[in-house]
């Protein structure tokens, strides 16, 4: 089919199969693939709003058994780099996020085999107590997945485990590319493969839990097989409508095992352009300035993003690749209103919550994100005594701990 006809297609608001995406991905000028998208988002949200959320993303643990080859933040279990925060460092973290306006802690991390499913149970009801208005955003498939295998439990009777403790909803991260030949190649079928990843989502929903998804793309794949996995969340969204908003971000290469080098920007617009076609079931697309910066960030409020993400506060992930974009909620109002669009703020379910913050009471301005913890800081946190390890080196410190 011709790109034109496909066009069209996207302009009668016909759905699209995968030989029309792709050969539209293919053929069509940038500019075209922009209007398109430009043309649904302004259908889905005609009223001119661009949404943003002010949370905090914090990685509890860099320790991880995965070892993905693209994952610049990982550490093995027993480096001395390695940590796990406490729960106090959690909570001094909520309360600067709460200082900002916070809504709502993105919390992911490693896979620590010496982290029990207990353990998050006994922080997500800590932090419940404590701050009982406060969304926990927490814990990705492949984190789930993990749980289920440390545990032995089945992952619906995690995921229901987890809500009872106090998990709202679920980030989608550890999708990368839903297609096992991929995640054979980043080494990443191992902690999920494709249809892993989808049957965990699935069960999160079902328990009535939201979630978002994602695609790291730019690294070992196809264009055909990018196309793949927009279609294998289509169908699950078409099943279950649990997915709140998509977001995709380019593979960051520096100081990885696998190298090569970054999409560029004009990659990140078409990719994000065809999201937005091909995902007519998904109300909202996020915007992922964290990896393209500011200017880029705000050129995809026209190549189909209505959301710009997050203020985030704290990244350590795309930092360890060597990313380092910091946008403060001035900056991201900033952007949003440049580029001729309404700013307000939301939360995950995308509630808009009112105009921007700043302008209503003096928050200091922030010119880089936190990290997780200090250089140098090797504080092991109280709370893991209280549970037995499974790996060598933490029985270790298990036992050095109650000497």
């Amino acid at each position: 089919m011709s790109v034109e006809s496909t066009a069209r297609k996207v302009l009668a608001g016909d759905r699209l199969s995968g030989e029309d995406a792709l050969g539209l991905y293919v053929d069509a000028p940038t500019s075209l693939l922009g209007r398109l998208a430009d043309t649904i988002r302004a259908r889905k949200h005609p009223s001119g709003l661009v949404t943003y959320i002010i949370d905090r993303n914090v990685n509890y643990t860099n320790v991880c058994v995965a070892r993905c080859s693209f994952c610049a933040f990982y550490r093995p279990v027993g480096a001395d780099d390695g940590y796990v925060l406490g729960f106090e460092e959690l909570f001094r973290k909520i309360d600067e996020t709460l200082a900002v306006g916070g809504v709502q802690l993105l919390l992911q991390g490693g896979h620590n085999p010496d982290l029990p499913l207990e353990w998050y149970e006994e922080l997500f009801g800590a932090i419940k107590a404590r701050y009982p208005e406060f969304k926990l955003h927490a814990l990705s498939p492949p984190e789930l997945l993990h749980l289920s295998r440390l545990s032995q439990h089945p992952v619906p009777v995690v995921v229901d485990r987890l809500l009872q403790a106090g998990l709202d909803s679920v980030p989608g991260g550890g999708a990368e590319i839903l297609v096992d030949r991929v995640r054979r190649r980043l080494h990443c079928d191992s902690k999920a493969t494709a249809d892993e990843w989808l049957s965990v989502m699935r069960a999160v929903h079902r328990a009535g839990l939201r979630s978002t998804a994602t695609m790291m793309f730019g690294s070992v794949e196809r264009l055909d097989e990018r196309v793949e996995h927009l279609y294998r969340l289509r169908d699950l969204q078409d099943e279950t409508g649990g997915f709140t908003a998509f977001i995709a971000w380019s593979y960051q290469p520096p100081n990885t095992e696998l190298g090569g080098a970054e999409a560029t920007g004009v990659d990140y617009l078409r990719t994000l352009a065809l999201a937005r076609i091909v995902l007519d079931n998904f109300d909202n697309v996020q915007a992922s300035w964290v990896t393209q910066g500011g200017k880029v960030g705000q050129l995809s409020l026209t190549y189909g993003a209505n959301d710009m993400g997050s203020v985030m506060i704290e990244e350590n992930v795309v930092r360890a690749a060597g990313a380092e974009h910091c946008m403060d909620e001035a900056e991201i109002v900033r952007n949003i209103e440049d580029a001729g669009f309404v700013p307000k703020r939301r939360n995950m379910l995308y509630d808009v919550l009112g105009d921007p913050l700043f302008r209503s009471r003096a928050i200091p301005r922030r010119t880089e994100l936190d990290v997780a913890r200090a250089t140098g800081d090797t504080t092991v946190p109280a709370e893991l005594s209280r549970y037995p390890a499974r790996s060598r080196s933490g029985k270790a410190q298990r036992a050095f701990d109650g000497s």
